[in-house]
């Protein structure tokens, strides 16, 4: 092999270090946002526990058909997997006539869904405001969810198990919402706050 092949072979080499060296830190960033251990995206994704640790280490080149496996069990495209973190810049929009509305059972509460569906199963967030008086009650999410609800205007009420605490502006409550829960707006003004459901959060067993 001539000097010239052989600056060529280093090129290749090196740029598939680039590639393996962005795919390793992308599923590994990529698993921990979905909560994964090792063992569980190896179950998930039929690839082996001791490969993935491997190419989250950069210490293989993966085969496309064991990228396409991890990419099928993290829900996101090849491509996305094999850009890496260098992503392009990302802004996206909704209008208030875009944003979905729920309104509880008593027409006193309303829930902008403000989150992203790509993340519903997962992490959703919504505005939610409550007219005096208004109760917004809840079935059990699944187990080992949380919720976080940061009020913004007035006071709202949280009841979870026969617990009930209160938070006015400014405050924050962060509760159990994998068993029924009950916001409620005791006062004579409308409150308006933040909710953010975290499905997968499994802290508190």
């Amino acid at each position: 092999m001539g000097v010239e092949g052989k600056d060529k072979a280093r090129a290749l080499e090196a740029g598939a270090m680039a590639v393996s060296g962005q795919l390793g830190k992308t599923v590994q960033r990529l698993r921990k946002a979905y909560n994964l251990s090792l063992s569980e995206l190896a179950d998930q994704s039929g690839v082996a526990k001791s490969i993935i640790s491997q190419i989250e280490r950069n210490e293989t080149n993966p085969t496309l058909a064991t990228i396409w496996r991890l990419a099928q069990a993290l829900d996101v495209s090849i491509d996305r997997v094999l850009q890496g973190t260098e992503d392009d810049a990302f802004v996206g929009k909704s209008s208030k006539a875009e944003t979905p509305m729920l309104v509880s059972d008593d027409g006193r509460c309303r829930l902008g869904i403000i989150g992203w569906i790509k993340t519903v199963d997962w992490l959703q967030w919504y505005d939610f405001s409550a007219d005096p008086g208004g109760v917004l009650e809840s079935e059990a999410h699944q187990r080992g969810s949380i919720e976080c609800l940061s009020v913004l205007e007035g006071e709202l009420e949280v009841e979870v198990a026969g617990t009930i605490d209160r938070a006015k502006a400014g405050e924050t409550l962060r509760y159990r919402c994998d068993r029924p829960h009950v916001i409620r707006n005791r006062s004579d003004e409308t409150a308006h706050a933040t909710m953010v459901c975290i499905l997968k959060a499994a802290v508190m067993e």
